[in-house]
């Protein structure tokens, strides 16, 4: 597994965009939710070995890789949101290509192996179409043969479902599901049902603090019974908002909303609303638009807190930055 243990980063400026974050990444699928602006990119970044913490722990397997991040590159895959394909290149010579500029080649030759994982994402009556020509969740299938070329121990996956089409999604689900097998994937993403169909955990990251680490159930569960619904005119929700603590509104028949709010224990509902089941969005926009008295001890943390020792030495800040653990990628 992934240890992580007092990650702090701070940018100049300064800018803190991670507040001594502790978290275990176990074997198989495990999402990491969080806003745009919230720390995810410097996180995955500083996992990857690509960006050095300004203190704190990192390892892979007991390995620390802050330390020594080549040892992380090696056994690392990555599909980013945005891949920069070359349209005019056909599926197969494009993954040659990026398998040329990865340094592997199967024992069968690089042809070969780029056919093989082709066929693993589905691709391979495809493989002599333009790129350009693909789909979203075409190039995404591409974009994630050339991520587990090798067959790397860690597997990061950033916004992977972002723009697909429903049917697009469930084939990818699927996809990534199958891959998760016998290594570790992180899912970043801000799609809350991503994570819910995907992961056994996650973690939520606010403004580079970690606010939550729970499983999908043990979320839903931490707020049932605190979510109600009903109906408000758009012209009365302003002032109905500054009474409640709205989680969700969404605009039915063009005036009136349907609205989901947060109430807490001990604590009246609005009149002529009521009580619904809680899900995984409900849980996660509590913690992003809560105080952190008002969220419930049992969403902020539902799994067993990292034991001390289990990532090495202690945190000591580093000198170096991203230039130093930059010059050794490949």
């Amino acid at each position: 597994m992934i240890a992580i243990r007092n990650l702090v980063k701070i940018h100049p400026g300064p800018v803190c965009a991670l507040r001594g974050v502790d978290l275990d990444i176990p074997e198989g699928m495990f999402g990491l939710l969080g806003p745009n602006g919230a720390g995810k990119s410097t996180f995955m970044s500083i996992v990857a070995g690509l960006v050095e913490p300004t203190a704190g722990t990192v390892t892979l397997d007991g390995h620390d890789t802050i330390a020594d991040p080549g040892y992380m590159r090696e056994r690392l895959g990555y599909l980013p949101q945005d891949f920069g394909f070359y349209p005019d290149l056909s599926g197969r010579a494009m993954l040659e290509f990026l398998l040329r500029m990865k340094g592997i080649s199967g024992p069968r030759g690089r042809r070969t192996l780029a056919m093989e994982l082709l066929a693993r994402v589905n691709l391979t009556a495809a493989a002599g179409r333009k790129v350009g020509g693909y789909s979203g969740g075409m190039r995404q299938r591409l974009g994630l043969a050339q991520a587990i070329a090798g067959n790397p121990r860690v597997l990061i996956v950033d916004e992977p479902t972002a723009g697909l089409d429903p049917e697009e999604r469930q084939r990818f689900y699927r996809l990534l599901a199958e891959m998760s097998a016998g290594r570790v994937v992180l899912l970043s993403t801000h799609i809350v049902e991503d994570v819910a169909t995907l992961c056994p955990q996650l973690a939520v990251i606010r403004s580079g603090e970690l606010v939550a680490h729970t499983t999908p159930e043990a979320a839903c569960g931490a707020v049932d019974g605190l979510i109600w619904e009903g109906f408000v005119d758009d012209a009365a929700l302003p002032e109905f908002a500054r009474h409640h603590r709205v989680i969700s509104a969404v605009l039915a028949g063009g005036r009136t909303n349907r609205v989901r709010v947060f109430v807490g224990v001990g604590k009246a509902p609005p009149d002529r609303f009521s009580q619904s089941a809680g899900t995984l969005e409900d849980a996660y926009l509590v913690l992003m638009r809560c105080s952190a008295d008002e969220v419930p001890p049992a969403l902020a943390r539902s799994v067993p807190e990292p034991s001390a020792g289990a990532a090495g030495a202690p945190p000591v800040p580093r000198a170096g930055g991203a230039a130093a653990a930059a010059g050794g990628a490949r």
